[in-house]
C-alpha cells in the first residue's frame, strides 16, 4: 500500500487531513489539468476549479481496490475536464505545449532551479503568449538537432558542480561565434574542442549535450523570456 493511497483514504474521513492532502497536491492538480488540456493552467483558469473539484471527487470515490490513487484521480480529472471543455468548445485551438517538460520531484527540489520549473511558474503567471511563442519557436530549432524542448527535463544538470561545468562549456562556445556557426551547421557539439580548451569532463559534455546545445541556441538567439532562466550561465562567466 502506498502512503499516498492511505492518505487519500484518511482524507475521506477526516476534514483536516482532506484539507492538507488537497493543499499538498495543488501542483499535481495543476499539472494534470495542463496535461489534459495541452496548455498551461494556473489557478486563475476555470480548468483549475474543475480539476480541483474532480480531485475532491476522486478522494470521495477512492478505494484500495481501484489501484493507485493518482491513477484514479487522473481518470476522474480527465473525465471532468473533457466534459467541461467539450461543453465550452475549447479543444479546437489550444497551444500544444506539453507541461511535462517542467516535471520535478518537489520533495527533492534544490536551489538548482532549471528552466523547466522556472518557465512553468512564469507561464502560469503571464497573461500573454510571449513565452509560449518562444517555446514553440525554439522547439522548431531543436527538431533539427534530433530532440525537443520537452526532453530538457531529463538532461538538465542537477548537481551544482555539473551545472557549473555546463555553464563553463556554454560560455566558451558563446564567446566563439565560429563554434556557434559550426554547431548550427553540423548539428553536433564539438566535444573534443570544448574538452581541450575548458577542461570540462567529456562525460558531462556527452551526458548533457542536449542541454548545452539548447542553452546555446536560446542565449545566442532572440528568446528573452527563456534566456532569463539561464541567467546563471552568464553570471558564471563574470
Amino acid at each position: 500500500m502506498r502512503e499516498t493511497d492511505a492518505l487519500a483514504m484518511q482524507a475521506k474521513l477526516d476534514p483536516e487531513v482532506l484539507e492538507d492532502f488537497i493543499k499538498q497536491n495543488e501542483y499535481y492538480i495543476l499539472k494534470s489539468a495542463s496535461k489534459i488540456t495541452h496548455r498551461f493552467i494556473s489557478k486563475s483558469d476555470d480548468e483549475w476549479s474543475i480539476a480541483l473539484q474532480a480531485f475532491h471527487q476522486a478522494i470521495e470515490g477512492y478505494a484500495f481496490d481501484k489501484g493507485s490513487f493518482y491513477s484514479f484521480a487522473d481518470l476522474v480529472i480527465r473525465r471532468r475536464l473533457i466534459d467541461y471543455r467539450k461543453g465550452q468548445g475549447k479543444f479546437a485551438s489550444e497551444v500544444s505545449v506539453d507541461p511535462y517538460v517542467f516535471d520535478t520531484d518537489v520533495e527533492n527540489e534544490t536551489e538548482d532551479v532549471a528552466i523547466k520549473i522556472a518557465v512553468a511558474e512564469q507561464v502560469s503567471k503571464k497573461s500573454n503568449d510571449d513565452i509560449k511563442l518562444e517555446i514553440e519557436a525554439i522547439n522548431q530549432r531543436f527538431h533539427h538537432y534530433g530532440f525537443t524542448f520537452f526532453e530538457l527535463s531529463k538532461c538538465s544538470p542537477k548537481a551544482a558542480k555539473t551545472k557549473k561545468s555546463c555553464a563553463i562549456a556554454i560560455n566558451y562556445i558563446l564567446q566563439n561565434p565560429l563554434l556557434i556557426n559550426e554547431i548550427q551547421r553540423t548539428k553536433l557539439l564539438p566535444i573534443k574542442i570544448i574538452e581541450k580548451n575548458v577542461q570540462v569532463p567529456r562525460k558531462i559534455l556527452e551526458r548533457h549535450r542536449k542541454y548545452i546545445i539548447a542553452a546555446i541556441e536560446i542565449l545566442s538567439g532572440e528568446y528573452p523570456n527563456l534566456a532569463e532562466y539561464l541567467r546563471y550561465i552568464r553570471e558564471e562567466s563574470k
